[in-house]
Order: C-alpha cells, then sequence, then structure tokens
C-alpha cells in the first residue's frame, strides 16, 4: 500500500486530505500526505489527523513501512481511524520549517567544508555534521563562510535522475555511511545554485537567505578521522 509522498513535491504545503488505506498497532497508512517520515537525519514530523465528525489523533512519529507506505504512529489510547474513512492530515509547522532551514542548511555546510560526511542529524533546535578528516575546523571561518552563502538568497530546487544517471556520477554522493536509495528507477537530486548537488529526500526551504543566521556552536573529535561540527540558528 503505497502513499503518495506529498512533501516531495511541496515542502510548504501543511494539510491535506487523504483516505485511510490501513490502520494498526504499526501505525496509519494514508493514500498520501504531507508527513515526512524519520530518513536521511531528518526526524518523522510530528502532528494530527482530523475526521469530518470531530475525532482527532495526535501524530507522535512518522515512519518509513514497507512498500512505500508511511505509516503515521499515533500517541493516545483512542480507536485508530478505519480504512476507507477521509480525514485530513496536517504537521506541526513550526517544527517542520525548523528542519527544512536546518536540513539545508546542512548542505551549506558540507559545501563549506568539502569532506566525506560520515553522519548527521537534523533538529529543529541544533544540528550536526561528521566529517572524514584529521585537519582543524575553525568555527568562525566556518561560521563566517555559511552565512555568506545564507545571505547570498540562492535558490533551492530538486530534480529527479534515473539510476544509471547516479551511478554514472558518483561524485555527487557525499556520504559515506549511507548511500542514497536505489532499485525505484530514480533518484531525488537536491541543488543549490552554484552551491551544492547531491541526492537528499528531505525538506528544505526554497532559497538560502529563508534559514537566516547561524552560529556555529562547537567542533569536536568523535575518532581519528571524525570531526563533529554542531550548528544552531542563531
Amino acid at each position: 500500500m503505497k502513499t503518495r509522498a506529498l512533501y516531495l513535491d511541496d515542502a510548504y504545503q501543511r494539510s491535506c486530505q487523504a483516505t485511510v488505506l490501513a490502520a494498526g498497532p504499526e501505525g496509519v497508512t494514508l493514500d498520501q500526505t504531507v508527513f515526512y517520515p524519520l530518513g536521511g537525519g531528518q526526524p518523522g514530523d510530528t502532528g494530527v489527523l482530523r475526521a469530518a465528525d470531530g475525532r482527532q489523533w495526535r501524530v507522535r512519529d512518522t515512519r518509513k513501512g514497507e512498500h512505500g507506505a508511511i505509516l503515521h504512529l499515533l500517541g493516545g489510547e483512542d480507536p485508530p481511524p478505519a480504512p476507507g474513512d477521509r480525514v485530513e492530515a496536517g504537521i506541526d509547522w513550526d517544527r517542520r520549517y525548523a528542519h527544512m532551514r536546518m536540513h539545508t542548511c546542512l548542505h551549506l555546510l558540507g559545501a563549506v567544508l568539502r569532506y566525506g560526511v560520515t553522519g548527521g542529524q537534523v533538529g529543529a533546535g541544533k544540528s550536526r555534521l561528521d566529517f572524514d578528516t584529521q585537519d582543524e575546523i575553525d568555527k568562525a571561518r566556518v561560521a563566517d563562510a555559511v552565512n555568506a552563502l545564507i545571505m547570498a538568497n540562492q535558490p533551492v530546487s530538486s530534480r529527479w535522475i534515473t539510476d544509471a544517471e547516479l551511478e554514472a556520477q558518483p561524485e555527487l554522493v557525499r556520504t559515506l555511511s549511507v548511500q542514497p536509495p536505489r532499485g525505484a528507477g530514480r533518484v531525488r537530486l537536491l541543488e543549490i545554485r552554484g552551491v551544492d548537488l547531491q541526492p537528499c529526500g528531505g525538506t528544505h526551504v526554497a532559497a538560502t537567505g529563508e534559514i537566516g543566521p547561524i552560529e556555529v556552536r562547537k567542533v569536536e573529535s568523535k575518532g581519528k578521522r571524525n570531526k563533529r561540527v554542531v550548528i544552531a540558528l542563531a
């Protein structure tokens, strides 16, 4: 039961009407959703499902299921909506928008520090990337460089390429620990004009200026060849 992922086409869409395909202990599957499921270092969305008769259910997390399903994990003890029910699915927008700003900013951070990426985590308050390097990293220099890219207000867009096209351009993949999913026939690319181009299925802002100023909180060693850089929205 595949779910249509509306956030891939419009990360700014806050709600949608949907039909329940399945409901059980593992979560509620809808035919389409604006909820982003946990993946790529970005947390799953939270929010609410609302029925026309006034019933509503809190979505405490969103995860990927089998065969392209997106699972909405509910909180509370109320019975879930039944298959066939129509609901309005609405995300917690302020939390999502913070994730969009931070996720886009991590792409800028990776463009400034041109090392292989060994890990990362998006958060609403702070985020991080881990880099495969022994080099010293200057916090102030990195912050200045990232903020300059933010102020340039470069457009951010996405497009799709085939698995074969990605195989022919291995330099597009910056992450060393996680490879982009293959097998579906196509892979989504995130492009920040003149700055970054790489596979990414997350949600992002439309222009870097939306991120606002950031600060580099700390740089720490997490192994012989692993430097962690933690950023926060200023």
